[in-house]
């Protein structure tokens, strides 16, 4: 179900006084990526800003994303929390609404230990919506170890790892010992998406999508139809836009990015902060070299 390249989407924001949602400005996003031929959609992720979202915010942009998708992609909807409560709400409620599937992110800040970490995925997973696991040590503080997504993969329910550790070798020994399964890995790291389809794995939650859907899933097409120098050719053309997400803490160039692009973007809301304006002229350069 969750293959190929699957965007995970900015929440447009007005700027107004309480930064409020921009509704109509996301549906205009989602309709306009779907139209590049993305082959599933993730609301609510980190590139979503879920963190500062109120938990009204947080299921009104998981409904409406399933509306406007409106069946013809899978929503794979971000319902993460290092509180295993609010993480139970928010998957209860994006199965409500409609969506396919929940990413989950693992705990942050609680670092909890095995044990906790399998109790939290299997309450989460026998709520009955597919469920992704989400491992970025980078922003948890913890590692999903290779035998942990393993052992997880066995529940009929978790059907799926977004891999972000950047460990080619992790990243490999869970697609080894998942072969058996009917489990998916997701690159979550838009430069290792064709090293990671190569050892098997089923495609990426891209933050480059956002920006340039179309050379993401020509490059995925191409390497699935067998034309592996083509797939090369566009993961080089890709690569400075790719390392331009990432000149500050995502989602900023991001957001900005698709703002410059003339999409709906808004700021970003406290803690993070706009990119600054050296940041933006670089920016602005390698978009220039895309348009």
């Amino acid at each position: 179900m969750f293959e190929g390249i699957l965007p995970a989407i900015i929440t447009p924001f007005h700027r107004d006084s309480g930064m409020s949602l921009d509704i109509e400005g996301l549906r205009s996003n989602i309709e306009s990526l779907l139209q590049r031929g993305i082959h599933g959609i993730v609301p609510c992720g980190s590139t979503g800003e879920s963190a500062t979202l109120t938990f009204e915010e947080h299921e009104q942009v998981i409904s409406k994303t399933v509306e406007v998708v409106n069946g013809r992609i899978p929503v794979l909807a971000g319902t993460g929390s290092n509180n295993t409560e609010e993480a139970i709400r928010l998957t209860r409620a994006a199965k409500d609404a409609g969506a396919d599937g929940a990413l989950v992110i693992s705990p942050y800040y609680n670092k909890p230990n095995r044990s906790g970490l399998v109790k939290h995925f299997t309450k989460l997973a026998d709520i009955g919506l597919p469920i992704v696991l989400y491992n970025v040590p980078g922003r948890t503080g913890q590692n999903l170890l290779p035998d942990l997504v393993i052992e997880l993969a066995r529940h009929p329910n978790i059907v799926g790892v977004k891999e972000a550790s950047g460990d080619i070798v992790q990243i490999s020994r869970i697609i080894e010992g998942t072969r058996d399964e009917e489990f998916v890995v997701l690159s979550g790291d838009d430069a290792m998406t064709l090293p990671v389809l190569a050892l098997g794995g089923a495609g990426v939650i891209s933050v480059t999508a956002n920006v340039d859907p179309g050379r993401m899933v020509q490059m995925y097409e191409a390497f699935r139809a067998g034309d592996l120098a083509r797939a090369q050719d566009l993961h080089f053309e890709l690569s400075p836009l790719m390392r331009a997400m990432f000149i500050d803490t995502n989602p900023i160039p991001v957001k900005k990015a698709v703002g410059l692009s003339g999409m709906a973007a808004g700021p970003v809301r406290l803690p993070l902060d706009d990119l600054d304006g050296q940041k933006t002229e670089q920016l602005r350069k390698v978009l220039a070299s895309y348009d």
